[in-house]
């Protein structure tokens, strides 16, 4: 910025070459210009702001999306028993098992499917080809079992 004394030698400078009778119509041509620029910087920082707001206010959205999304997720994994988080889409296996278990909402609680391919344990019983015992089922004479070692008596 121009200080007193120089902004003194440009207004003299002004009046020598423009003359004293175009003096007062440079001034207000001036002041008009200056008038104008404000304005249009104003504007420029107007608009500025106004798209920087609306970049906040997008963002917040998106945060606020991406939290309720998280809190949906965690609430369907409570009601699921489910303590883990959900894995990412990039690394859900995609087994046949894992499909039908995507593609399957009969309930409100994940079914466990029997794989093909999986042998049977031996060691335990299986409900679905094993009958009821009756109930009305004679016990076998104690004569047919043989003693335990602790209920042998010595010979």
């Amino acid at each position: 910025m121009l200080s007193v004394p120089h902004m003194i030698v440009v207004f003299l400078v002004v009046l020598v070459v423009f003359g004293p009778q175009k003096l007062p119509e440079l001034a207000r041509s001036f002041g008009k210009l200056m008038a104008e620029f404000r304005k249009a910087s104003n504007d420029f920082k107007n608009a500025f702001e106004d798209e920087m707001r609306d970049l906040e206010r997008q963002a917040r959205l998106a945060e606020m999306k991406k939290q309720v999304a998280e809190a949906n997720a965690a609430a369907d994994a409570a009601t699921r028993g489910v303590t883990s988080p959900p894995l990412p889409a990039a690394s859900v296996p995609t087994t046949p098992l894992a499909q039908a278990a995507a593609n399957s909402h009969t309930g409100d609680f994940p079914v466990a499917q029997p794989v093909p391919e999986s042998i049977p344990r031996l060691d335990a019983a299986n409900p679905e080809t094993e009958a009821p015992a009756p109930e009305t089922a004679k016990t076998e004479p104690a004569a047919e079992n043989p003693p335990s070692h602790d209920q042998q008596q010595p010979a």
